[in-house]
């Protein structure tokens, strides 16, 4: 069985804003300015983690719009960031590298798994089930779609190529659909 994708399956969106709260707690109190970072630039862009994790300095320094060619995909992505700008420059005063997220271990950046054991560590701490790298991009996409009801517009963000996999991917669950269901009159 490969396990990458077997966690890839059991990772979940943070569903819950309180869970959101404890999760960026646990980074900050439990790990790194680093890790708080990487997970609200994640949470906050829909980027992958290896997309993520080839960000530089200089492609953040004193910006709001970032121009990235995705790694999977090989597509030009412009992601904006206004929104996290401040806490993005405040943590850029304190690097060290010209990588965003640099390894305490000699001159490059951390690797996923590096992010996935933080990730999880930060979890175990705020009581957060089903976490993985992939977290960050599906909460990011599960709380889109729950502001916008747009699939089609979240679609095209994560490149995907139709709309039931996107919902699939961000667990809009049949349970989900039919609470709106119950709660619909005209």
């Amino acid at each position: 069985m490969d396990i990458k994708n077997n966690q890839l399956k059991d990772v979940q969106p943070i569903r819950s804003k309180q869970q959101l709260e404890d999760m960026k707690w646990a980074l900050k109190r439990h790990c790194s300015d680093r890790d708080y970072l990487l997970f609200l630039l994640g949470i906050n862009t829909g980027l992958r983690v290896g997309d993520l994790l080839r960000l530089k300095v200089s492609d953040l320094k004193n910006k709001k719009r970032v121009s990235i060619q995705e790694g999977k995909t090989k597509k030009p992505r412009t992601i904006n960031i206004s929104n996290i700008y401040e806490e993005v420059q405040e943590y850029i005063k304190t690097v060290q590298s010209t990588w965003l997220f640099p390894s305490r271990k000699g001159t490059q950046a951390i690797t996923p798994t590096q992010a996935y054991r933080q990730l999880n560590k930060a979890a175990d701490f705020a009581g957060v089930e089903h976490v993985g790298t992939h977290t960050m991009r599906k909460t990011f996409g599960y709380w889109f779609y729950k502001q916008t009801k747009d699939v089609a517009k979240l679609q095209m963000i994560l490149n995907h190529s139709h709309p039931e996999i996107t919902l699939t991917y961000i667990g809009i669950t049949e349970e989900e659909i039919e609470e709106d269901l119950q709660n619909f009159v005209l």
